[in-house]
């Protein structure tokens, strides 16, 4: 396996005097395909930050949630993660789309604990797994190229309360984005969303910003 370090890395471990503490590291921690113990992890979790990167090389990073299970294991080297309706902007996917280079980390606020992979992604627009994804818009495959578990220390504890009301779930109408329901995006949102706005009724600033605050947009 290639090293995960350059020469840049490899000067500031001499600098700092981390060098044989970093070779254990890279020969005995970091790998290339995923552990059993990995996948179970991975498995558990209902959110990842997703990192891409743009045409210019510059690093741009997001919050994916879903789910628990959101992210699957498909295999050794492999994993999937679905999309979902979002802004439009079709960043990250656009990135994915263009680079292809993604890094994923996953992590337990609760009992500190994270894992990080790097790969390469695919934006798929069909594919087989997207049926276990209600309302999935698309899939993300990733090959994996690079993982590792990652130290928890620094990681403060956190305890979830709840999942997002926006996760879709089978048997249930997935709320709508309110701030779809703002005169701001009336005009550039999809013909069934405009039909659920004038359904549902619209919001003025002041209300979605107050629910917001309330943290229930």
């Amino acid at each position: 396996m290639a090293s995960l370090y350059t020469e840049a890395h490899r000067a500031l471990q001499e600098e700092y005097g981390t060098v044989k503490l970093a070779n254990r590291l890279d020969t005995d921690w970091v790998h290339e395909t995923i552990q059993d113990e990995e996948a179970a992890f991975i498995a558990s979790r209902d959110m990842f930050f997703l990192s891409t990167v743009d045409p210019d090389g510059m690093p741009t990073v997001s919050y994916k949630g879903g789910p628990t299970g959101l992210v699957k294991v498909v295999d050794a080297r492999t994993l999937a993660f679905p999309g979902y309706d979002g802004n439009g902007m079709f960043y990250s996917m656009g990135n994915i789309a263009g680079q292809a280079k993604v890094g994923l980390l996953f992590i337990d606020f609760e009992t500190p604990h994270r894992i990080r992979v790097q790969g390469n992604a695919t934006f798929l627009r069909d594919d087989p797994l997207m049926a276990e994804y209600p309302e999935a818009k698309y899939l993300v495959r990733v090959d994996v190229t690079k993982i590792w578990i990652n130290c928890p220390r620094y990681i403060h504890k956190y305890k979830r309360l709840e999942q997002n009301k926006y996760v879709p779930r089978e048997g249930r109408e997935t709320p709508l984005a309110a701030w779809k329901r703002l005169d701001l995006a009336g005009d550039v949102i999809s013909d069934a969303d405009k039909a659920r706005v004038a359904k549902e009724g619209k919001l003025e600033v002041a209300e979605y910003e107050a629910l917001v605050a309330r943290g229930e947009a």
